[in-house]
């Protein structure tokens, strides 16, 4: 099963790839930036926020055929793409149905751009770094 966690790294990573939502009353919605150092944006905050009330059942990403709703629900977890390895649902029993994101993108894998990424926190990576050199000497 795809923990909430899980469904929404997956919408910040195509996001940052120009992939939107679609709504059933047929708009797109695209929050830009995503991420904003530590944290995400607060667009793309309340975009999740949105989809949370409604349950996830009228919207998905452009490309897709799976509601939001449906990904959060017991029958998908996320996975690497063969191709690209960004996060994709799969069915955690029975037959896939439905592509990968990045089919439509021409120009996806693209390694000479950076690649979309979640929040980091900045200053808890670099105490790791801290302890380990500390622990070495």
């Amino acid at each position: 099963m795809a923990s909430p966690e899980q469904v929404k790294q997956y919408l910040a990573y195509w996001f940052q790839l120009g992939k939107p939502l679609i709504f059933d009353q047929g708009e797109s919605v695209l929050p830009q930036p995503v991420v904003e150092g530590d944290h995400y944006s607060p667009e793309f905050e309340a975009c999740w926020q949105r989809i949370l009330v409604s349950g996830g059942s009228n919207c998905y990403l452009d490309g897709t055929i799976q509601t939001i709703g449906e990904l959060l629900s017991e029958k998908w977890e996320m996975a690497g793409c063969a191709r690209c390895s960004m996060p994709v649902p799969m069915l955690s029993l029975g037959v896939q149905s439905g592509p990968c994101p990045c089919f439509d993108l021409p120009t996806w894998p693209n390694l000479d751009l950076p690649l979309p990424r979640l929040p980091v926190d900045s200053r808890s990576h670099l105490e790791q770094i801290r302890a380990r050199l500390s622990r070495q000497q």
